[in-house]
């Protein structure tokens, strides 16, 4: 399947794991390169377990994006906790994020990951001074052992570099469970709708917006004119509808436009991109639903 691959060649899979906003998917992305996690500040933005794949000549790292580590209110928030589960489990390696900003120690996440073999990754280290992280870093290596501590920021990109560079050496051997030039696992399709779902996350606010599911109906793609795609939004109420919809549709418009921007952008060609909205009460309990969304297994 792969030719030329040295056999010093290192191979693995490397989850990110923490609580909401603490920055797994602006890392992930800083990583790669490349936006494949949408990211907002809203909490709880990632709900699926997302693989982005970095390679190079000598090594391919498989990180697996995952939601914040959370104590679950309904149905979705468990299955997104089970999906942590599984990242954690699958993971030759953990990145264990924490916010240098803030004082104390994440215990919730601490709990999730057990004894599994993890990096302390401190992120957002651009917004205080080095020496201000000491305390807490004190704080998480007295509670467990880390194989490495690594201050970071995706913003600037400081220490990426040394991230990057620690996880080669540190991946087990092996060929590449991927082809070198494949940057994910997940279909076109799933990307339209995180898009989606993630303007849906800036534009809306209070519960509109964690109530609302995106699932795409239809993508055709066009030879010679613009890519089609068909994309449903679920809620679980007729009044998230009516806030989704606007007056004489105009919210809809201004989501469809915002969204139909940033999926051109990705996919680097133009889409007509079609939105319509359908109530399906607690979807977010409902285990039919849940694995219809591709939430279950």
């Amino acid at each position: 399947m792969f030719d030329d691959i040295p056999d010093s060649h290192r191979s693995g899979y490397v989850s990110l794991v923490g609580k909401p906003n603490v920055g797994k998917s602006t890392l992930m992305n800083a990583l790669l390169g490349q936006k494949l996690s949408i990211v907002t500040r809203k909490p709880q933005t990632t709900r699926h377990r997302i693989v982005g794949i970095h390679s190079g000549p000598e090594h391919q790292i498989i990180f697996q994006d995952t939601p914040g580590i959370i104590k679950p209110e309904y149905g979705l928030h468990n299955a997104m906790m089970d999906q942590v589960t599984t990242a954690i489990r699958d993971a030759d390696l953990l990145l264990f994020l924490a916010d240098a900003t803030r004082d104390t120690p994440d215990t919730l996440s601490l709990e999730h990951i057990e004894d599994r073999p993890a990096l302390l990754v401190l992120t957002k280290m651009d917004l205080i001074p080095q020496e201000q992280a000491l305390p807490l870093v004190e704080t998480y290596t007295g509670l467990r052992g880390f194989e490495e501590v690594v201050p970071t920021s995706s913003v600037t990109g400081f220490n990426l570099d040394v991230l990057l560079d620690t996880l080669r050496d540190m991946l087990p051997q092996g060929p590449p469970f991927y082809p070198k030039d494949q940057i994910s696992e997940h279909p076109q399709r799933f990307f339209v709708a995180e898009l989606i779902r993630e303007q849906i996350l800036e534009y809306f606010h209070e519960e509109v917006p964690y109530s609302t599911q995106v699932n795409i109906v239809e993508y055709t793609e066009r030879d010679g004119s613009k890519d089609f795609i068909d994309a449903e939004i679920v809620v679980t109420r007729k009044s998230h509808k009516g806030i989704l919809i606007g007056k004489g549709g105009q919210a809809l418009k201004r989501l469809g436009k915002a969204a139909r921007h940033t999926i051109e952008e990705f996919l680097g060609k133009s889409v007509y991109l079609q939105l319509h909205v359908k109530v399906r009460k607690d979807w977010r309990n409902r285990e039919q639903f849940l694995r219809s969304y591709g939430y279950r297994e």
